[in-house]
């Protein structure tokens, strides 16, 4: 079971960071546009540059019309799908201030019913999204801009919340397993030492 979570996981932070990688070349492709354009308006000492500016402009270089709404239903969709990682790997930020001088069994305990309260909220955000995928879908709202169905996003945010919470209910209820039997379920923690 654990090699199917560790499977899921990764394959998600993998698409996620593909989409991401994809959001941050399209947000590039749309600021140089922006900037080649507005070349063609320069006045002063950029117009030196403005020849340049009103060539780009002539074979269609400009801003990518609708970017931010592709980076904002692509953003919602990458956060989704880093989360079975993060959640698996216990790599969300924690402050352990006030329970560093907790014994290891006590620490244990608030681990394994944070782990419980992490489950139950991503499967309430879940079932929103689901909620919200079916009122977008429903009602035929689209973008401003380009014009894509809402509820695209919605369903791809759910998608990857669905592969959230499955791997949120597998830790919550390793987390309660290793308390119960004192062995390890879960992989160790990567990154800082705990």
């Amino acid at each position: 079971m654990l090699k199917a979570m560790i499977y899921l996981a990764r394959t998600m932070a993998l698409i996620g960071g593909a989409v991401l990688t994809a959001l941050v070349i399209l947000t590039c492709i749309s600021v140089m546009g922006r900037e080649l354009n507005a070349l063609g308006n320069a006045s002063g000492w950029a117009a030196v540059l403005q020849p340049i500016g009103n060539f780009a402009r002539s074979i269609g270089i400009g801003p990518i019309n609708g970017d931010f709404e592709v980076v904002e239903a692509g953003v919602a969709f990458a956060i989704f799908a880093f989360l079975p990682v993060a959640q698996l790997y216990s790599s969300h930020a924690t402050v352990d201030v006030f329970t560093s001088f907790l014994s290891r069994k006590a620490n244990m305990i608030i681990m394994a019913c944070w782990e419980l309260v992490f489950c139950i909220i991503i499967l309430l955000i879940t079932a929103r999204l689901f909620a919200g995928f079916e009122g977008k879908l429903s009602n035929g709202e689209t973008s401003l801009m380009l014009q894509f169905p809402i509820w695209w996003a919605y369903l791809a945010s759910f998608v990857a919340a669905i592969a959230a919470s499955v791997v949120a209910v597998y830790v919550a209820i390793a987390r309660w397993a290793e308390l119960a039997t004192g062995r390890q379920w879960l992989p160790g923690a990567e990154g800082a030492e705990r």
